[in-house]
């Protein structure tokens, strides 16, 4: 099959993030297998949804992971001009569907490679990765790349995760948590506002303080100009209470994405919003004994990646993509979590991360080309 071909088959399975993404799963296990290669599944509790890995080559230390999700984000409410899950070619040199460039592009270069890499003479190996979740919180990463290395009698030491860069080696990636907050106060009529504590009040002023700390990480030159923005992001998405306008609000929450700097953790700046809440708690207490916040991540942590410039990963996607440029981005992705798993890891896919996650999303013709012959060249390094 052509990489076209291949691609056009992985786009019309719709398997959101959060879905079971079996289907395409066992797709991809049969399409693996069918050139001779074991496969091993890796299924979440449920059964539901499973990860996969394999090795082509040999058993030996040092080989280079190749990993890809294979769940995308939904297309409703989205004004497409043509089929989301049928992979359209209008004649403008672009492929569009939803899944094209993030990232089922790659993993159609990863599999129309495959018979290259069955037959040639590899003297390290190349390992397929594919998750499922990477698009509600990068869920089942951490769990494949440690079985990979409980797996494997050897060990894999590069890990490049595809996700489109146009095929740019990107050594820095922000880590992201997102996190819900509900605020707790008493009701009353909005008469008694220096009575009473309102839950949105107080919520307005957590909000605040999220605000004034992302202000003071960058007046404390905790920056990294790598990314755009510069600095961690605090954002809040969502907030929702209150009943009525003259009835004090009883209850109101609000959710908040950070989004970090390599030197950065969401737990960190967890921990001190925290201890304010706390603070705030033991005054309000005094007015009100049922009052109460409470934080829990929607989104779990994703740690970022800061691959240095000298680590070997560097150099050889350099050579691999026949390229000089490094990249940093500001959007999560699974090379974190591999490179917390041990993993020298890297960023570099076909495609443009613009065209991700909207209407008439599209991969084009000469990327998908640049991404075979990146694999075209990863073989013959290995060989």
């Amino acid at each position: 099959m052509t990489v076209e071909e291949i691609l056009s088959k992985l786009v019309s399975f719709p398997v959101l993030g959060g879905e079971s993404n079996l289907t395409i799963i066992h797709w991809i296990k049969d399409y693996i297998e069918s050139h001779g290669v074991t496969t091993t599944l890796v299924p979440n509790e449920e059964g539901t949804k499973a990860s996969l890995h394999c090795r082509i080559g040999p058993a030996v230390d040092g080989g280079v992971i190749l990993s890809g999700h294979t769940d995308v984000v939904p297309v409703a409410g989205q004004d497409w001009t043509s089929e989301p899950f049928e992979l359209t070619d209008k004649g403008d040199g672009k492929l569009y569907s939803r899944g094209s460039c993030d990232m089922k592009g790659f993993v159609a270069c990863c599999l129309a490679a495959l018979p290259q890499m069955v037959k040639a003479d590899l003297k390290k190996p190349i390992y397929f990765a594919f998750s499922y979740d990477e698009e509600i919180g990068c869920l089942a990463a951490p769990e494949l790349a440690e079985a990979i290395k409980s797996h494997y009698s050897e060990t894999p030491q590069f890990a490049i995760i595809g996700e489109p860069s146009m095929m740019v080696p990107t050594v820095g990636q922000k880590g992201i948590c997102i996190y819900k907050t509900v605020v707790k106060g008493s009701q009353g009529h909005s008469s008694r506002i220096k009575t009473e504590v309102s839950a949105i009040h107080e919520a307005m002023r957590f909000v605040l303080w999220l605000e004034n700390k992302m202000n003071s990480l960058i007046a404390a030159g905790k920056t990294d100009d790598r990314f755009t923005p510069n600095h961690t992001s605090i954002h809040i998405g969502i907030v929702k209470g209150g009943i009525a306008e003259n009835v004090i609000a009883q209850e109101c929450y609000f959710t908040w994405d950070v989004r970090t700097i390599p030197s950065e953790t969401p737990e960190e700046i967890l921990a001190e919003f925290e201890a304010y809440c706390a603070e705030r708690k033991a005054t309000l207490r005094e007015v009100f004994p049922g009052f109460d916040v409470t934080t829990d991540f929607i989104h779990p942590p994703v740690p970022g990646l800061d691959t240095k410039a000298d680590q070997e990963i560097v150099s050889l996607v350099k050579e691999l993509a026949n390229t000089e440029k490094t990249d940093a981005v500001s959007y999560a992705a699974e090379a974190g979590q591999f490179a917390e798993a041990g993993f020298e890891a890297i960023i570099c896919g076909p495609g443009d991360i613009a065209q991700a996650h909207r209407a008439d999303e599209f991969i084009s013709k000469e990327q998908l080309a640049m991404g075979v012959a990146f694999m075209e060249r990863l073989v013959q390094k290995l060989s």
